[in-house]
């Protein structure tokens, strides 16, 4: 394995998000609501996993549908901390930073779709 997704910056942020994610997601209103929690931090998780399963794909249509599942997975997180943020889990400031960094990686992964793409 050759491990060149370490190198690609889309797979970087997601992996730091997915840390990021995993730090926000303690304390007190976190271990009460575990299912909740299990979720953010799968759906952060599954970001930066896909982008790497999805770069160690032989062909370009392969790696590309990875690529999009990690996107669907950033929706999905994206929800999640907007519920948490609404029912008092995660405050707007943590939220829209969250959001923020959210939408940068979606950016970068939407440039590696279309250059995979060709």
């Amino acid at each position: 394995m050759s491990g060149k997704f370490r190198d690609l910056r889309v797979w970087q942020r997601s992996k730091a998000l997915a840390v990021e994610t995993y730090r926000a997601t303690t304390g007190e209103f976190w271990d009460r609501d575990y299912d909740l929690r299990r979720q953010i931090r799968r759906a952060a998780v599954s970001v930066p996993s896909n982008i790497a399963e999805g770069d160690g794909r032989r062909s370009d249509k392969d790696s590309c549908r990875f690529f999009l599942i990690a996107n669907g997975s950033l929706s999905e997180l994206s929800t999640q901390l907007e519920i948490s943020m609404e029912i008092g889990y995660l405050s707007k400031e943590a939220f829209l930073a969250f959001e923020s960094e959210i939408r940068e990686i979606g950016r970068e992964l939407g440039a590696l779709i279309k250059a995979r793409r060709g």
